[in-house]
């Protein structure tokens, strides 16, 4: 089979590879029949996540059909239509039996594409199949439903909910990326008063008024003072970090209002400043964290429902055959414009 393979920084190729097998009784093989490129993939590429080793097959985001699955496995069969979703989970460890699936002690949380082989590939090794699958109800898409495996739980889980958005309340989102756009979709749950948006790139603050923010301001703005005039001087009560970049963190700190949340999502390759001699008088709550997926039942529940928009998010597709190409168009969005690329077997 054909699969997208990391070997060095910057180096990447998409090539022959063994078909993968059951290893452990818990495991499940699918056909891959949608698979989309990560931000996280991009930061792999860049060096900025050593723990991959040359020879990872990448990808963490996948819609597949169930072919095999181990004999530990009850609640899949052949023929399935699943999303495969990003962190995997034992379902049996401390934080899985907590619904904290993301720091799983039993050899699951973010692997695929990380620590094992992921879904950049016609064919992949699900582990944990049973607690790490979710069967797709009849009527979702699959361009979609992949939308779930990743990006929307993420900027639900880390950014509005850690980020406890309330009714009434002024949210800023650095970044209006994909991430960022979708945390503006999921913050919109919850009745914010106002939800403005930053960015450098005119395409994706355009972006961001069609998904909801209603007010968006240039980075290369003073920021700062339009949200200051937004909030009679108070500041934000949320502010989400969607870049993964010192400035992009540090920006957030400084707009955030005193008692409110600065709630990091992005992926961070440097260190960030954290000005404590500034935020300690302010009683700044900040938070980080990697998705638990917990949420992914729920908005799956949405979607079926037709009350959440994921294919919106989707600007180019693809063949799976047609990954190299893909990879260029997500990694230059000022370019292409692309939010999201969806590939399809």
């Amino acid at each position: 089979m054909k699969a997208l393979v990391y070997h060095d920084p910057g180096r990447r190729s998409w090539e022959e590879v063994p078909k993968p097998e059951l290893r452990d009784p818990t495991d499940a093989i699918i056909r891959v029949d949608a698979v989309t490129i990560c931000g996280t993939d991009l930061r792999i590429l860049k060096g900025d996540v050593p723990e991959v080793e040359p020879g990872r097959i990448l990808g963490h985001e996948a819609v597949g059909t169930v072919e095999q699955v181990g004999a530990a496995v009850s609640g899949l069969k052949p023929g399935d239509r699943v999303l495969a979703s990003c962190i995997s989970a034992c379902g049996r460890c401390l934080y899985c039996r907590t619904g904290v699936y993301g720091q799983c002690q039993g050899g699951g949380g973010w692997i695929l594409g990380h620590t094992v082989d992921g879904v950049q590939a016609e064919y992949a090794r699900i582990p944990f199949a049973d607690t790490s699958t979710h069967v797709l109800p009849d009527g979702v898409a699959n361009d979609a439903a992949v939308m779930l495996a990743d990006i929307l739980p993420t900027s639900y889980e880390v950014g509005v909910l850690n980020g406890q958005v309330k009714p009434g309340d002024t949210v800023v989102i650095v970044g209006a990326g994909p991430i960022g756009l979708a945390a503006i979709q999921t913050a919109q749950f919850y009745s914010p008063s106002h939800i403005v948006a930053v960015d450098v790139a005119a395409s994706r603050l355009d972006a961001a008024k069609q998904f909801g923010a209603d007010i968006t301001v240039n980075a290369a703005d003073d920021v700062a003072a339009a949200v200051a005039e937004l909030t009679a001087g108070a500041g934000a009560d949320t502010a989400i970090e969607a870049v993964g970049v010192p400035e992009s963190f540090e920006l957030c700190t400084r707009l955030v209002r005193p008692g409110g949340r600065v709630a990091n999502v992005g992926v961070h390759g440097k260190p960030a400043t954290l000005h404590l001699e500034e935020l300690w008088i302010r009683n700044v709550t900040i938070t980080t964290g990697l998705v638990d997926t917990v949420t992914t039942p729920r908005l799956l529940r949405m979607l079926a429902a037709g009350r959440l928009d994921a294919e919106r998010f989707i600007t180019h597709r693809f063949g799976l055959s047609e990954m190299d190409e893909a990879y260029d168009v997500f990694a230059h969005p000022a370019d292409s414009g692309a939010l999201k690329v969806v590939l399809f077997s």
